[in-house]
C-alpha cells in the first residue's frame, strides 16, 4: 500500500492539538526485510506519525502496516529502557549498567572456570540482521565467548538456502534474487511476498512489482499448500503437497531434458556436472512425482515448457522450500532449473547483487563450502557457517556429562516461540545456571534471564542495512542517522554487545584497516594505517567500521583524494537512499568454488537423492500442518504494538470445508490438534483457501506467560505452534527445522 498523508496535514493537525512545533526526518524502516523509507514526523522527543518516503530511490512511498505503526514500537511502554537483574526473590529489578554488566560477566565467567567454554551457548534471533550492531559486533561477541555451542533462527529459516547456495557457487552468502523488475515470467514456490513483503528478496512494494509483471505482458504462477494473498493476485495458483516440492522441481528438471529444453545461454563454458544432474532426474518424470506432490503431470510438463521458452524467468522459492524435510534438495532444485533455462545471471533471470559495502573479486575460485567441522555434544549434528542447529539446544542444556550447555546468552531472540518442540526448550531454559539477554523486552525467552540488557530504541541509533542489502533486486545504499536524541540513562547495542564481549571499538576498526592494508587485492594495500584512520568518518563506532566498509567496496573511492565513490558522507548526504543501477551479470566473477564455476551436482546433495527417492512410495493421506505469515507481524516480535493488533483474532486453525465437515468441525469452534511431540487447543476458520489435506497455523504466538510485561501481546495471546513442530525432524543436510508439512491430528475440543 502507498500511505500518502502528507507531513505539513500531520504537522498542523499535532501543532493544533499540543501547541508544538514538527520536524520531519527520513529513515529506512527497520521491521522486515523490505528496507522501506519512512518519513516520519516528530515533535519533541516523540515520533508522533510514519508514512512511506516518496523520493525514496527504492521503495518510493511503499510502507505496510509495520512502517505505518514504527512510532508506536519506538514508544511502546512496555519496552524495556534500563537493565533488569534478578534478585533472590526471584523478581526481575532495574539497576544501573555497571552493575548489570558485573553481574553478567561474573555469571558467565563462573560457568566457564567451572565447565569450560563451551558450557556458555549463544542464541542469535531474528532481529539482528535489522540493526547495524548485529552483523558487526554478534561475530565478535561469539568470538569472545569461545564456544562451539552457537545457534541462531538460520536453522529455523533459510539454513537450506545457505547451503545450496555454498555447494553451487562455493560462497553460502552469494544468494541470487529474482530480477523482478525486468523478468516476463516469475515463479513463486512456497512464497508469500504480499504478506512477507518479501524473504531472501528486498523488494519493497511487491505488489506493485507482481502488477508491473502482468503489465507489461509477463506471467505470476504461485506454487503452495494455500491460496494466499500472493496467489490470489497470479495469473495461476498450483496447489502442492506440503514437503512435495523437491519433487515437483526435480519432474521439472527431467522434463527439460527429456524433451531437450535445456539451454545454459550465456552460463556455457560456466557450468560443470550437467549431465549427473540429468541422470538423478531419469528417476522423476512428472507422471511419477504427480500423486505425491499433488500437481497434476501435464501442468508439470506446462509450467517446464513455459520456463524454456519465456524469454526471461525466474524460479523464487522462499521459507516453503526452506522449512521442509527436503529443504537443502528444494532450494537447490530452484537453482537448478534456473541454470537449465539459462535464466541464472541473466537479466530478467535471477541474480547476484553487489552491496555497497562488497568488493567484487579479482577472479573466479576459491575453497569452496563444506559443513561438519564440528557436531553438537548429543545427537552428533553437523556444523552449518559456524552454528549448530537449534532443534538440539534444549538436548544439550538437559543432557548431563562433560560439555554440557550450563549458560545461555541470548541476542535479540524468543526461542521458546520460535523453535521446534518448544515447549521441551522453556523447561530446559529454567534449568541453567546462568543465563544472559540483550533484547528491549521482557518476553517468553528473557522471563528466564538473570540479566536483560535492553538497547536503546531504534530511533535513536543511525541505521543501514548489512544483510539485506546483499539480497536486493536493484542495487542501492541508504542509511538513516538517528531520529531522536540519544536517552542519557540508554545504551546502543553496538555499545552493549562490546563491552559483553570486551571489545575495544577502536581496537576493533584499526583491525579491518590493517587487514585491508595487508590484503594485496585490496584499495590501500600498502598504505599507512593512521593516515587511512584519520580519513574515517562517522559519530559512532558502528559508524565508523560502516564508512571503512563502503570505502573499500567497489562502489568507494578507496580513502582517495576525490571523494568521488561511495562513503558515509555521501549517504547522509542522500536521505532518501543512492540508486547504484539494475544488477548486473557476475559469473563467474561471484564463484568462490575450487573449480571456479557453477558446480551443479555436488555430492552431498546428490547423495540425498535417494532419501527423496523413498518419498514417492509414501503414503500421503493424513492431515499436515504448515505455517502461515501476517502482513502486521514479523515472526514472533511487533505483537506488543496496538495498531497492528487491530482487528479479528489472527491466530486461527485454518480447514478445508471438505476436512472440516469430516472432522465434525465447527466454522468458530475450538479444535484440539496434536503431533508426536505436543499437543494444542485453538479456533477453527474454514476455508478453501487451504487445500484438502492440510491444515495451518500462524507461528510467532503463544503469549502471555508468567512473568513477561507485555501487555498487548498478553491480551491475544494466541497459541505457540511449535509446541508441535518436532525438534527430531530436521534437513539433514543444513540442520533446519521442519516447520512445515508435519503430520498432526485433529478432533473437535472438549
Amino acid at each position: 500500500m502507498k500511505l500518502a498523508a502528507t507531513a505539513n496535514l500531520d504537522q498542523w493537525w499535532w501543532g493544533t492539538m499540543h501547541g508544538e512545533a514538527t520536524r520531519t526526518a527520513f529513515r529506512t524502516c527497520p521491521l522486515c526485510e523490505a528496507v522501506c523509507g519512512l518519513e516520519l514526523t516528530v515533535a519533541g522527543d516523540r515520533i508522533v506519525a510514519a508514512r512511506g518516503d516518496r523520493e525514496h530511490v527504492l521503495s518510493a512511498g511503499f510502507v505496510c502496516p509495520k512502517g505505518a505503526t514504527f512510532g508506536q514500537l519506538v514508544h511502546d511502554p512496555d519496552r524495556l529502557r534500563r537493565p533488569l537483574v534478578r534478585g533472590a526473590d526471584g523478581r526481575h529489578h532495574e539497576v544501573g549498567w555497571d552493575e548489570a554488566f558485573a553481574a553478567a560477566a561474573a555469571g558467565l565467567a563462573q560457568v566457564q572456570a567451572r565447565h569450560g567454554a563451551d558450557a556458555v551457548a549463544v542464541y542469535l534471533g531474528n532481529p539482528n540482521v535489522h540493526t547495524m550492531a548485529g552483523p558487526l559486533y554478534g561475530g565478535p561477541l561469539v568470538k569472545a565467548l569461545a564456544s562451539r555451542n552457537v545457534y541462531s533462527a538460520s536453522t529455523v529459516d533459510q539454513m537450506p538456502k545457505h547451503v545450496s547456495c555454498g555447494y553451487l557457487y562455493g560462497n553460502p552468502d552469494a544468494i541470487p534474487v529474482p530480477d523482478i523488475d525486468r523478468t516476463d515470467l516469475l515463479v513463486l514456490i512456497g512464497a508469500n511476498p504480499l504478506e512477507s513483503n518479501g524473504s531472501l528478496c528486498t523488494a519493497p512494494d511487491f505488489p506493485g512489482r507482481l502488477a508491473a509483471v502482468q503489465a507489461r505482458g509477463g506471467r505470476v504462477v504461485v506454487v503452495d499448500p494455500r491460496r494466499t494473498r500472493t496467489a490470489a493476485v497470479a495469473d495461476e495458483h498450483v496447489f502442492v503437497r506440503p514437503g512435495g516440492d523437491a519433487l515437483l522441481l526435480f519432474a521439472l528438471v527431467h522434463t527439460l531434458f527429456d524433451e531437450d529444453l535445456v539451454a545454459l545461454g550465456r552460463l556455457e563454458g560456466h557450468v560443470r556436472d550437467v549431465e549427473r544432474v540429468a541422470g538423478l532426474a531419469k528417476d522423476f518424470p512428472p507422471e511419477a512425482v504427480a500423486a505425491a506432490c499433488g500437481v497434476p503431470a501435464g501442468d508439470i510438463r506446462r509450467l517446464a515448457r513455459d520456463l524454456a521458452a519465456a524469454p526471461s524467468a525466474a524460479v523464487y522459492g522462499r521459507i516453503g522450500t526452506c522449512a521442509v524435510e527436503f529443504g537443502t534438495l528444494t532450494s537447490w532444485l530452484v537453482d537448478v532449473v534456473n541454470v537449465l533455462t539459462g535464466n541464472l545471471d541473466r537479466p530478467g533471470g535471477v541474480m547476484f547483487p553487489l552491496a555497497p559495502h562488497a568488493r567484487k573479486a579479482t577472479e573466479p575460485g576459491g575453497k569452496g563450502f563444506r559443513v561438519g567441522r564440528w557436531t553438537s555434544r548429543v545427537r552428533g549434528l553437523p556444523e552449518v557457517k559456524g552454528e549448530l542447529p537449534v532443534a538440539t539446544l534444549a538436548d544439550e542444556i538437559t543432557t548431563p556429562g562433560d560439555g554440557q550447555v550450563r549458560a545461555l546468552v541470548t541476542v535479540a531472540g524468543n526461542p521458546v516461540l520460535s523453535t521446534p518442540n518448544s515447549g521441551q526448550l522453556d523447561a530446559a531454559l529454567g534449568g541453567l545456571e546462568f543465563m544472559v539477554s540483550v533484547d528491549p523486552y521482557l518476553n517468553e525467552t528473557t522471563r528466564h534471564a538473570d540479566v536483560i540488557l535492553p538497547p536503546t530504541d531504534p530511533a535513536r541509533v543511525g541505521h543501514y542495512d548489512f544483510a539485506f542489502l546483499t539480497l536486493v533486486v536493484r542495487n542501492t545504499a541508504a542509511y538513516s542517522p538517528p531520529v531522536l536524541p540519544k536517552d542519557p540513562g540508554g545504551m546502543d547495542e553496538a555499545d552493549i554487545l562490546a563491552r559483553l564481549a570486551g571489545i575495544d571499538h577502536e581496537r576493533l576498526l584499526l583491525q579491518l584497516l590493517q587487514r585491508a592494508v595487508d590484503d594485496p587485492g585490496s584499495p590501500v594495500h600498502g598504505r599507512d594505517v593512521a593516515e587511512l584512520r584519520a580519513l574515517v568518518g562517522g559519530d559512532g563506532p558502528a559508524e565508523r567500521l560502516l564508512d571503512v566498509r563502503l570505502r573499500l567496496s567497489s562502489y568507494g573511492e578507496g580513502f582517495g583524494a576525490d571523494e568521488s565513490g561511495l562513503t558515509l558522507r555521501k549517504l547522509l548526504d542522500h536521505p532518501h537512499g543512492v540508486d547504484l543501477g539494475p544488477l548486473q551479470p557476475r559469473v563467474p566473477e561471484v564463484l568462490r568454488t575450487p573449480s571456479g564455476q557453477v558446480e551443479l551436482c555436488p555430492a552431498p546433495i546428490a547423495e540425498d537423492v535417494d532419501r527423496l527417492r523413498v518419498a514417492l512410495d509414501r503414503p500421503s493421506d493424513g492431515l499436515v500442518l504448515v505455517g502461515r505469515r501476517h502482513l502486521r507481524s514479523n515472526n514472533s516480535w511487533m505483537h506488543n504494538v496496538p495498531g497492528l493488533m487491530k482487528g479479528r483474532d489472527r491466530c486461527t486453525l485454518q480447514v478445508h470445508p471438505h476436512d472440516a465437515a469430516a472432522l465434525r468441525l465447527a466454522d468458530g469452534g475450538r479444535a484440539t490438534v496434536a503431533s508426536r511431540v505436543g499437543t494444542l487447543t485453538v479456533a477453527v476458520e474454514i476455508t478453501d483457501t487451504v487445500m484438502p489435506g492440510v491444515v495451518s497455523l500462524p507461528h510467532g504466538w503463544g503469549h502471555g506467560a508468567p512473568g513477561t510485561r507485555a501487555a498487548v501481546a498478553a491480551a491475544t495471546p494466541g497459541v505457540n505452534s511449535n509446541i508441535l513442530t518436532d525438534d527430531h525432524a530436521i534437513d539433514p543436510l543444513s540442520g533446519n527445522s521442519v516447520l512445515n508439512g508435519i503430520p498432526v491430528t485433529v478432533s473437535p475440543a472438549t
